[in-house]
């Protein structure tokens, strides 16, 4: 359906506003229509007709909407802005992995609010002190923040959390990171040491440094 986005809000209806804002969006928060002056009730028609879908609780988009990859980590941090994407989600977005993740895989600080709903799903990781803090970028992507782990913290958070993402993944993103030339070895020394896998990593850098 193709939508017009020159409709004056005074003249427009409720549905054709929140059709304009779902496309200038991309994503449609419940909480957001308050802000235009929009009735929460005309979501669920919207739904029913067809030209809404309801991706999580609060959150819709356009029915013909394609949700980039971006714009799913984008709404993990939304939803952990204290959070950082790491692991499979790091190595995905740093291209050291084939792998595409349908959940979001996250680091946070221990102790911290683990948050609820169920969009976009979030595989949740905890670390305290240096380990969670140090190894930290910040990208802006479509004008919003979004903090990832590094490409040398990343592969050491693999090792790390090997047993539960499995150390072929680890592996993998080890072998492209030093053949790729993607982050030295003091790096990837360093981060070890932080999250003391210094002893797990030093046999499988010396054997991909040869």
């Amino acid at each position: 359906m193709e939508l017009t986005t020159t409709l004056s809000k005074s003249h427009a209806t409720p549905r054709e506003q929140l059709a304009q804002l779902a496309q200038e969006t991309g994503i449609l928060r419940a909480r957001d229509l308050s802000a235009r002056g929009i009735a929460r009730v005309y979501l669920k028609p919207l739904v029913e007709s067809g030209l809404l879908v309801q991706l999580g609780r609060g959150l819709y988009a356009l029915a013909d909407t394609e949700v980039s990859e971006y714009q799913t980590l984008l709404e993990a941090m939304a939803r952990a802005p204290h959070g950082v994407i790491a692991l499979v989600s790091a190595l995905r977005f740093h291209g050291l992995t084939t792998q595409n993740p349908w959940k979001i895989w996250m680091l946070l600080e221990t102790g911290s609010h683990v948050p609820q709903g169920d969009y976009p799903s979030l595989t949740i990781f905890q670390a305290k002190g240096d380990s969670f803090h140090q190894g930290i970028e910040t990208h802006t992507i479509e004008g919003k923040a979004l903090r990832v782990t590094c490409i040398a913290k990343t592969v050491v958070d693999c090792f790390k959390y090997r047993n539960k993402i499995g150390l072929d993944v680890a592996l993998e993103a080890l072998k492209e990171c030093l053949t790729e030339r993607r982050a030295t070895h003091e790096e990837l020394r360093r981060y070890a040491k932080i999250c003391r896998v210094e002893r797990v990593m030093a046999p499988y850098i010396e054997a991909y440094s040869i």
